[in-house]
């Protein structure tokens, strides 16, 4: 009797654990200082490019982020984001300062809110990444539209724009 109780407030408690993590409010940082909840965007389609700015895969998911954005340039009921998972500790191998960030944003011509996750602390836990760079799409509603889209290969013939772009026309 005793072991079943256990067994049984454990998985209560595992229960409870997984609806905290996955009602937590996700928050990131703009370059100019500004906090975005990415999920409390009204009636808006968010696609975010998570990435980092020493990743070498991350320079074509910028490109990938350039090809959407232009192509849905104009409309109000989507928005785009690029999340950097660069460290903000000047002591990690992965730090990247704002300047540095900028940086490559100017070589990648990225035409997009760029947010910063320090060591992809919320949204890689949030989201249940694997690998990086990946790309989320959150329906109007503020909830994750399918599994996380990774696999970036530049040397594939699959064109990531194409894949993010029919999740994103569903839900448009």
């Amino acid at each position: 009797m005793k072991t079943a109780r256990l067994m049984l407030v454990s998985i209560c408690l595992l229960f409870a654990m997984t609806l905290s993590v996955s009602a937590q409010k996700i928050v990131f940082t703009s370059l100019e200082g500004d906090l975005i909840d990415v999920e409390a965007q009204a009636d808006k389609v968010v696609v975010m490019a998570i990435g980092a700015s020493w990743l070498p895969l991350s320079n074509d998911q910028a490109d990938t982020v350039n090809k959407l954005a232009t192509k849905y340039a104009g409309r109000d009921d989507i928005v785009f984001y690029f999340i950097t998972t660069d460290s903000e500790s000047a002591k990690s191998k992965n730090y990247a300062s704002n300047d540095d960030i900028r940086k490559f944003v100017d070589r990648n011509r990225l035409n997009v809110t760029i947010l910063r996750d320090n060591e992809g602390q919320n949204s890689i836990s949030k989201y249940q990444l694997e690998e990086l760079p990946a790309f989320i799409i959150l329906d109007k509603q503020g909830k994750p539209d399918g599994q996380p889209i990774t696999g970036i290969d530049p040397f594939s013939e699959v064109d990531t724009a194409e894949i993010v772009s029919k999740r994103i026309d569903r839900l448009l």
